[in-house]
């Protein structure tokens, strides 16, 4: 396990990968739940004692084992230990689902991707963390928070975001375009947009950004009830399929994702890309990387600007013996000083707004203030329990449509109908 505690430098193309990871939030069907949230205990006050076994994905970059380590070096009468998951965001999801269905205590933090917190915390299977970050309320930036909270709660403390970019090629493009319209207008005469097409969980976070930006949403703030404005949503659905009709995006964009566009990208060709964070440092190294700069994405005309926001959050398991300790450690681990050493040492982009004017988080990431600029207009996928079946009723459709399979309009009234079945389930 690689040791990044103390100046060793871990090269930005080499954690990728890692971040990648975790940025993308791909996810299988869900279990529903019986949403009886407003039963949960809450979490205790922290103290930095007694056993405590953090769970999270793959630790690629030593990044978790290190957090482990300043932890029981800083607290004697803790012992925390680090149970690493598989890389894969889906394995994560059925081996934490195992553990919680059997009650065991194995667990005493969970590392969780965003979309999956309604759907733990209505299965009663979190802890109430709200006292732990109506305290700290302040340091997170506000969108990073929103991806915890369900039901009037708050289920668990951010831990990494993320949202995506604008990547353009500043030998064809003079400036970043300063609405989705002017986009695409110049990306038919320049060589085109790739954006993550195919038929997955990516393709709904890319119609979602169009989507917020147009002034329209899927469930209502409960998360119970479906909300879409179908002619807002028609509206976009059109611009995509026809951004591939006039030849703006390749036909060919429905088959990618975040590195099929990546490498499309670094092709030459394209004008603009749409991706996550982790491919500036790969791109950098490519035969296009004097030639390319990224923006927070521009609005929908008339609208403002919205990305969707990605990332993990901590949450403390209904099951812990020790939940205290579990406390104490994602309050210890979501602090300045370990947010700097994830940003700078690992990548992954921090969720607290300070940490972004440390000159060692721009100097690792020098992206780092476009950046916290697209966290800050990131709003979250829709907090359901049923989450993944909203997702997939939303992505097979877009899909469908982006195919010529079905018009805008018939697409947008299926995926509504599939949408409201799922949120008829719990």
């Amino acid at each position: 396990m690689r040791d990044v505690r103390f100046g060793v430098r871990v090269r930005l193309g080499a954690v990728a990968m890692a971040v990648l990871a975790l940025a993308v939030a791909g996810c299988g069907g869900g279990d529903g739940g019986d949403n009886a949230t407003q039963n949960a205990k809450s979490a205790p006050a922290p103290k930095a004692s007694g056993d405590v076994t953090w769970c999270i994905g793959k630790d690629t970059t030593g990044a978790f084992s290190t957090m482990v380590d300043r932890f029981n070096k800083q607290y004697p009468n803790a012992n925390a230990k680090l149970l690493e998951l598989p890389t894969s965001a889906d394995e994560q999801r059925t081996q934490l689902i195992q553990r919680l269905r059997a009650k065991s205590s194995e667990c005493d933090v969970l590392g969780i991707d965003v979309i999956w917190t309604a759907e733990f915390a209505g299965q009663n299977w979190l802890l109430d963390a709200s006292k732990i970050t109506d305290k700290r309320q302040g340091d997170f930036i506000p969108s990073t928070l929103k991806t915890a909270e369900f039901d009037g709660k708050t289920w668990g403390v951010p831990f990494n975001t993320n949202a995506g970019f604008l990547y353009y090629r500043t030998d064809k493009v003079s400036s970043p375009p300063s609405d989705w319209q002017q986009v695409y207008s110049e990306a038919k005469s320049k060589g085109g947009i790739v954006y993550q097409g195919a038929r997955y969980e990516g393709l709904t976070v890319d119609f979602l950004e169009l989507l917020y930006s147009a002034g329209g949403r899927i469930t209502d703030d409960s998360g119970k009830k479906l909300d879409l404005d179908k002619g807002k949503a028609t509206d976009v659905l059109s611009f995509m399929v026809k951004g591939i009709d006039d030849g703006a995006a390749p036909k060919a964009v429905t088959t990618y994702m975040e590195e099929e566009s990546r490498r499309a990208f670094e092709s030459g060709k394209p004008a603009f890309m749409r991706n996550w964070p982790y491919t500036y440092a790969l791109d950098k190294k490519s035969k296009i990387g004097s030639t390319f700069a990224v923006a927070k994405f521009p609005a929908w005309q008339g609208g403002e600007p919205a990305s969707v926001v990605g990332g993990y959050n901590l949450a403390i398991s209904a099951y812990s013996k020790n939940p205290a300790g579990a406390a104490a450690f994602i309050d210890y681990v979501t602090r300045p000083e370990q947010q700097l050493v994830m940003g700078s040492k690992a990548a992954l982009p921090p969720v607290l707004g300070s940490v972004y004017e440390d000159p060692a988080l721009k100097k690792a990431l020098p992206f780092a203030a476009e950046l916290k600029k697209a966290v800050e207009q990131g709003q979250a996928r829709p907090v359901t329990p049923v989450y993944p079946q909203l997702s997939e009723a939303i992505y097979k459709n877009v899909f469908a449509a982006l195919q010529g399979d079905m018009s805008p309009k018939e697409a947008v009234d299926k995926m509504a109908d599939q949408a409201q079945s799922a949120l008829e389930t719990f």
